[in-house]
């Protein structure tokens, strides 16, 4: 396996983990954006009202997406084993 080859690789697997990354950082983004103009509005500055509605959210969301996220997981899996037995050979 030359260079190229490990090249190709790691470019797959950074673009597969953006897409697996997306759907939580999405929802934290909304959720941190909402609950900000809430404080704004109102002048609430309390800590805690960031933290705990975007980990809230960040585990419902991880509950919801998980057989997306395991299917493209083994997905991504078999076509690497696949891939690779035509990169030694």
């Amino acid at each position: 396996m030359g260079p190229d080859q490990t090249v190709e690789i790691m470019r797959r697997l950074m673009t597969e983990a953006m897409i697996l990354s997306l759907p939580l950082l999405l929802s934290a983004c909304a959720v941190s954006l909402l609950v900000s103009l809430l404080q704004t509005l109102t002048g609430v500055q309390e800590q805690t009202l960031t933290a705990v509605p975007r980990l809230v959210t960040v585990f419902v969301v991880t509950m919801i997406s998980m057989p997306w996220t395991i299917h493209r997981l083994v997905s991504f899996t078999l076509r690497l084993l696949t891939d690779f037995r035509r990169y030694l050979g």
